[in-house]
């Protein structure tokens, strides 16, 4: 199947790689000209500009972009609409605000284009693991899709098969679903997120917890000198609390059990804030969601070993590098 992808970042310039391994046909364009030039190396066509990359794909066209949030693919669909025809599709990737999506949808079903939100978690690691989506739009486009997003998914992989799952939408244990309508994909992305923020915050903590196991303002008789890489090895083994980002954590620590690379500075992307604001109004209590994300905000005035654990698996699946502290 042939696609455009706008963004050739450090997601979108793996998503174009993995469609061209499986053998898709992947026309790319960024305002990095390197970036573009890299992805012709590896088997993609380059165009350079959008007005390029719309006149080398076959209607009815499909057009991915993977840009940040805000203003910069608010004027990137903007344009695409001017370009594309009736028929054609337009996907969001990135971590757009679910309105926005409905919003731009309207926008672009008046020239009877189609909008596809597609939620995509995977970081860094999904040109090799593939890449969890969420996807909202018509049924019959998103079906239309289906060998994109089946290219990018992880596919049934090693997890294994969930009990009484017969008769349930099969994409979902290969690692995709059809959400729902516009906006579905991101909104559950968001919500995915925020509760990313909230594990994340819990292994930090605990990490925390047991670093200051040897504070001198303790009991002689109650501290302890712990090992936080064997810690967090150990609980990759058979616990309950093992996931990928503990995993992650346990990289980080045993390559510097102090995290001294980090200082603590942990930004948010977004989809925190939104996920609170979709608990307020739909009044769920959302604890300790509310507490990472203020923890966050914390962190840029004052920070911890928990927000260098924080800092390090961010590195870890985003290869987010911490910004300054800025000091009041």
């Amino acid at each position: 199947m042939q696609i455009g992808v706008i963004g050739l970042g450090r997601m979108g310039g793996n998503i174009s790689r993995r469609l061209v391994k499986n053998s898709h046909e992947v026309v790319v364009y960024d305002h990095d000209e390197k970036a573009v030039a890299a992805l012709r190396r590896d088997g993609a066509k380059g165009a350079g500009g959008l007005d390029t990359l719309v006149a080398q794909l076959r209607p009815p066209r499909a057009v991915w972009v993977m840009l940040p949030a805000g203003k910069i693919t608010e004027d990137a669909i903007g344009e695409l609409a001017k370009l594309l025809a009736a028929g054609d599709v337009v996907l969001d990737g990135g971590n757009t605000f679910w309105r926005d999506d409905i919003r731009r949808a309207k926008m672009l079903r008046e020239r009877n284009i189609h909008h596809v939100d597609v939620g995509t978690s995977g970081g860094v690691w999904g040109l090799d693991r593939g890449y969890c989506m969420m996807i909202g739009g018509d049924k019959d486009v998103v079906d239309r899709l289906d060998p994109i997003f089946s290219a990018l998914a992880p596919g049934l992989g090693n997890a294994p098969r969930t009990p009484q799952r017969d008769g349930r939408d099969p994409r979902a244990e290969r690692g995709y679903i059809h959400a729902g309508p516009n906006g579905a994909g991101h909104f559950v992305k968001m919500v995915h997120n925020g509760i990313e923020y909230g594990l994340m915050q819990a292994y930090a903590e605990g990490f925390d917890i047991l670093k200051n196991a040897n504070n001198k303002t303790l009991p002689e008789d109650g501290r302890f000198d712990l090992d936080l890489a064997d810690i967090a090895e150990v609980w990759r083994r058979g616990s309950v609390i093992s996931s990928w980002l503990l995993d992650l954590t346990a990289s980080a620590l045993a390559a510097d059990d102090k995290l001294e690379s980090f200082e603590g500075v942990v930004e948010d992307s977004g989809e925190g804030r939104w996920t609170i604001m979709a608990a307020i109004e739909e009044a769920v209590p959302a604890d300790v969601l509310s507490a990472a994300l203020y923890t966050r905000f914390r962190s840029r005035q004052n920070h911890t070993f928990a927000e260098k654990i924080l800092s390090a698996m961010r590195k870890g699946f985003g290869d987010h590098v911490e910004p300054k502290a800025k000091r009041p």
